[in-house]
């Protein structure tokens, strides 16, 4: 049987790897839609370039963090012909490292506001 890395060796993440993958939890995206949803989320703070996010996604698809998946065909009247949409979804194990990140970060706000660096709100 093959054994499961632990997710926390992964971590630290980036901040654009966090919101890729964050970005996934919800539902597949292809790249664009991933594009806008990080530009979003973070008011603008984080703007991917199609260059560095599909080489972004050929990392965490290689860690086997995401994977491309089919979508349920709901947006093919958006498609033109010949440009097919590569969606991708977050995996189990992607999920798993996302989850030890958040808890580290969540972890490290905890001893900012004890150290009073940050106000409770």
């Amino acid at each position: 049987m093959r054994r499961h890395p632990d997710p926390r060796n992964l971590l630290p993440m980036t901040p654009i790897v966090f919101q890729v993958l964050l970005a996934l939890v919800d539902e597949p995206r292809h790249g664009y839609g991933l594009i806008r949803e990080v530009a979003e989320r973070t008011e603008g703070l984080i703007h991917l370039r199609s260059g560095t996010l599909y080489v972004l996604l050929q990392r965490l698809t290689d860690n086997a963090l995401i994977q491309r998946t089919e979508r349920d065909g709901s947006d093919q009247a958006a498609r033109t012909p010949g440009s097919p949409r590569r969606y991708y979804g977050l995996t189990a194990f992607g999920r798993a490292v996302l989850a030890a990140e958040a808890r580290r970060l969540a972890s490290a706000v905890s001893d900012a506001r004890r150290k009073r660096v940050l106000r409770e709100r």
